[in-house]
């Protein structure tokens, strides 16, 4: 979601120095949040956003009448794209009429596309990809009212101050000219086309025509120059590709994981239909089905996509329908059937990994490249093969105390 500093307006400036002073303080204290005055919680976080730069005209205004959204409460906090096997995720996002629509984006909005694709350096397919599963190319966008549905979660104690501070940066937006009727999209506070937080319009979006304050809700071009705005500013390096779909040499033995391109090419290493690899760059053997399914040599890129959705599930399945809409067919291997942890087995393989010194992450049932990597290093020390990373019930089965 962002674009470079030189296309920065001084309001833009002025409006990323406010968001820094509201993201960066401790916190409200987490037990406010345990309080059944909703009311008291709110005025709770009036140090916070007075330290953001909001008045306190513009404070009282936004939480006057202000009441807890009982429908967010009744939403399910699990997403899928935790909770069910990679494989499934990804061909429920990758479906021909997805890929249909996102290559007709694609053809209308050329001339627009390749100049955001020169300001960022993002490829523009990953961009109408992200468009097209944030918000179905701009038609979902959702109509929840975004600073009740941020007060409500952080009220009961659904990371308290993270969406505090998102509340927060929400008055900054207020504050800075947003009409409030603006602030609307889903149940989890995300706005608009791209879908972002309110931190991360601040930080990130802009103005296609490089003048006035972003419109990611009815403006197509500002939302897609704000999608690349993001991935450029989170990292993106467009001398490298996202990943790319390998073919594992005859015998590997699946000691190494992480190397350069140079050196998968010197092991054998080639892309899917036999292709030469990449010439250099640091990369990452990614296998999301295990051995058997598709494999994938990853980039820092893929790392940056899954800032926008710290999901792999996510993260693939975005690179994979920017493939098919800029016409490639990726990937090639067949998927096999996967069988997911549930998020309980998921969490007891984390904390096994951790007691045996595999694992330093969070112990939150949702199973990235950390923990991947993990399973990955306790296959090779109990001799399994093939040692893919692919956390599965037999693996757990394998861990001590199971």
């Amino acid at each position: 979601m962002q674009n470079s500093d030189e296309h920065l307006s001084i309001a833009q400036i002025h409006r990323r120095l406010l968001l820094q002073g509201a993201l960066t303080l401790a916190g409200v204290p987490a037990v406010l949040a345990q309080t059944e005055d909703f009311g008291q919680f709110l005025r709770g976080l009036w140090p916070a956003a007075r330290a953001a730069g909001v008045t306190r005209e513009t404070f009282d205004a936004a939480i006057s009448g202000l009441t807890p959204d009982p429908a967010v409460l009744a939403k399910p906090k699990a997403q899928s794209e935790f909770t069910v096997s990679i494989p499934a995720y990804v061909s429920g996002v990758v479906t021909s009429a997805r890929v249909a629509r996102g290559r007709a984006v694609a053809s209308e909005l050329s001339h627009m596309l390749e100049r955001i694709e020169q300001r960022s350096g993002v490829p523009s397919e990953l961009i109408v990809a992200i468009l097209g599963v944030e918000s179905n190319f701009g038609t979902a966008t959702g109509g929840a009212d975004v600073p009740r549905v941020l007060a409500t979660l952080a009220f009961k104690g659904h990371m308290t101050e993270k969406l505090s501070n998102e509340f927060v940066a929400a008055l900054v937006m207020l504050q800075q000219g947003v009409p409030r009727h603006r602030l609307r999209g889903s149940w989890a506070g995300a706005m608009g086309m791209p879908q972002f937080m309110p931190s991360a319009y601040l930080k990130y979006a802009v103005s296609f025509a490089g003048a006035g304050e972003p419109d990611i809700w009815t403006s197509q071009p500002d939302a897609l120059a704000s999608i690349g705005s993001f991935l450029q500013k989170s990292g993106w390096n467009p001398a490298l590709p996202w990943g790319v779909e390998a073919r594992l040499p005859s015998g590997y033995d699946f000691a190494a994981y992480d190397l350069d391109f140079s050196q998968f090419r010197a092991l054998g290493f080639t892309g899917a239909g036999g292709e030469a690899l990449p010439e250099s760059g640091a990369a990452s053997l990614y296998l999301p089905a295990g051995a058997a399914g598709p494999a994938f040599l990853i980039t820092d890129n893929f790392e940056v996509i899954r800032q926008y959705n710290t999901s792999d599930a996510y993260a693939l399945a975005v690179a994979l329908l920017g493939e098919r809409v800029a016409g490639r067919d990726v990937p090639r291997a067949a998927w096999p059937k996967v069988t997911p942890l549930t998020t309980a087995e998921c969490r007891a393989m984390q904390e096994a990994l951790t007691q045996r010194g595999f694992y330093h992450g969070a112990i939150d049932g949702k199973l990235g490249r950390a923990a991947r990597n993990a399973v990955h290093a306790f296959q090779l020390s109990e001799g399994i093969q093939p040692a893919d990373g692919l956390a599965t019930k037999s693996v757990l089965n394998r861990l001590p105390g199971r």
